[in-house]
């Protein structure tokens, strides 16, 4: 059975061998017209999501195309590729020069403009003064301690068994645990297993992943399972209260992974607003000109094999957003809602 850490290594393995490839010596010519067309074939035959984001890709190149010629500046070249690349609106989808590298914008507006983390409210009202810091957690318990909080900023913070086994013990009188992944960018995939391997692992398939397998916009591999990780760590006492896990649209990548495999589990319940997407792992290289660049090559899916769309959002079980008039009263009703639904369990 492959779990995350046997996929990611499947993955890491196959994109290391492209981009060996792609930075290999080539003899393409490095002048901009050349340069635009490479990268515009280089995703026509591996990009991923082109029907998930509704892309017409040759459109794409009709429109663009015209505005690239030889005498053209770099910088002038750079934001043409860049506005090539923006209309996918993919968070794992840049181009890097070693005097810019482009973003989407819809991206920064979900993190920022969409945000439903207020850190202030959360730090003054409930991790509180007197929080604790475990590894990459800051935690408290609320509700006169009855539901434990759990503070989670980056799946780029390690997460050791030793963490998990902490929180565990040191909550275990409470009725259940809040973990909020809000504003969560993301970042090491092998942090999501960590934090999964307090649930019962009974073999389930917790997602699938699909890979590009060839130049056609639907060439993928079949579905390929990732199971449950090894929950061990607490011999047969599985963490069995509610968990609720908050999202936001700042949850991104790695964070909207863990987001669907959750739904693998009876006892986790998602709150909040959709995730910001990301559900692709990025591969790259070398353009003609040196500059790098890297997209997604793969999808993720839920464990049914179904809802390539996640890609743009991972959806709550509860949609609730941040009511202002509360917020101004100290109160994160997105907080207040998962601790209620975990005390009347």
């Amino acid at each position: 059975m492959k779990n995350i850490r046997t996929l990611i290594l499947c993955l890491f393995a196959i994109g290391l061998a492209s981009c060996q490839h792609a930075f290999s010596p080539s003899d393409e010519p490095d002048n901009p017209i050349n340069v635009f067309d490479y990268l515009w074939n280089k995703l026509d035959q591996q990009y991923a999501f082109f029907d998930v984001k509704n892309v017409d890709w040759d459109a794409v190149y009709e429109k663009y195309r015209p505005m690239v010629y030889d005498e053209m500046s770099d910088d002038s070249l750079f934001a043409v590729c860049a506005a090539m690349l923006n209309t996918l609106q993919d968070g794992h989808t840049n181009l890097t020069a070693p005097f810019n590298v482009s973003t989407p914008d819809s991206l920064t507006y979900m993190m920022y403009t969409q945000s439903q983390f207020n850190k202030d409210l959360v730090l003054n009202n409930y991790l509180t003064f007197n929080y604790q810091v475990t590894g990459a957690f800051a935690h408290n318990a609320i509700r006169n301690g009855d539901v434990a909080y759990i503070r989670y900023s980056s799946f780029s913070n390690n997460i050791s068994s030793e963490d998990m086994l902490y929180l565990i013990n040191h909550y275990k009188d409470c009725k259940g645990l809040i973990f909020d992944l809000r504003g969560n960018g993301g970042g090491t995939d092998s942090n999501i297993e960590q934090l999964l391997s307090i649930f019962d692992n009974h073999g389930q398939v917790i997602m699938m992943n699909q890979m590009k397998a060839g130049p056609g916009h639907n060439n993928f591999t079949e579905p390929r399972p990732v199971h449950a990780p090894d929950s061990s760590l607490l011999g047969q006492h599985y963490y069995t209260k509610p968990v609720a896990v908050l999202i936001d649209r700042g949850s991104f990548s790695s964070t909207s992974f863990c987001a669907v495999c959750t739904m693998a589990y009876d006892n986790i319940k998602l709150f909040g607003d959709y995730t910001g997407g990301g559900m692709g792992m990025p591969n790259g290289g070398a353009l003609p000109n040196g500059w790098t660049y890297r997209f997604s090559i793969s999808r993720g899916l839920t464990a049914d094999g179904q809802h390539p769309e996640y890609e743009n959002g991972v959806p709550p079980d509860v949609h609730v957003l941040l009511d202002p008039a509360l917020t101004a009263q100290g109160i994160d009703n997105i907080i207040e809602t998962a601790a209620d639904w975990i005390t009347v369990q």
